[in-house]
Parts: structure tokens; C-alpha cells; sequence
């Protein structure tokens, strides 16, 4: 996850051959849950194993900040296709914990 602070709650991803920071900060996690609903029905259906890819994507676009232009929400689903769920989960799980937990 290079490029991330896990201790500010970000992670990373790799898009376009580009670093994406994603940290969930208050105004990223609202616009979240205006068009994804509740963010703790949000982390009940990831702990259940019943979210979906495309509620996964906007989460991760939502929260990235200071992306490069360019980087739209259809290449951070082709990202998330390209590195597989075994991969995205530990990026998911950190996301959502910061969520849960806030920033330490």
C-alpha cells in the first residue's frame, strides 16, 4: 500500500499505473452514504459477505483524494477487477475499519 498512511487510515490503490490514496474523511464518507445509504448497513453487508462490486467501487471512489486526472470510477472498478477480491479485501477491511473506528 505504498503511498497510504495506514495510522491516518488510508490505503492505496494502483490505477492506471497511478497511486489512488483513499482516506475516508467525514466529507468523503457523507457523499458515501448519500448514494450508498447507511455506512453501517454498508459494513453489515461486507461483514456478511453481500456487498457488491459496484458499492465496493464507489466507496474507493468517494474516498480517493488528490487523485490524478483521469482517474475516473470505471478505471477504479478495472483496478479492483485487475487485482482480484483476495487482494482488495485487506484494502476493503482497512477502509472499513477506519469507518468504525475513526482515525486513531
Amino acid at each position: 500500500m505504498s503511498g497510504a498512511n495506514p495510522y491516518r487510515g488510508e490505503a492505496s490503490l494502483v490505477v492506471d499505473g497511478e497511486t489512488v490514496v483513499l482516506r475516508p474523511s467525514f466529507s468523503a464518507l457523507v457523499a458515501a452514504e448519500e448514494e450508498l445509504g447507511s455506512l453501517f448497513a454498508l459494513v453489515e453487508r461486507a461483514s456478511e459477505g453481500r456487498l457488491g462490486l459496484s458499492e465496493m467501487v464507489a466507496l474507493f471512489d468517494h474516498v480517493s483524494k488528490g487523485r490524478p486526472a483521469g482517474v475516473a470510477r470505471a478505471a477504479i472498478g478495472e483496478a479492483v477487477v485487475e487485482m482480484g477480491l483476495a487482494k482488495v479485501t485487506p484494502v476493503l477491511r482497512l477502509l472499513l475499519g477506519q469507518i468504525l473506528q475513526g482515525r486513531g
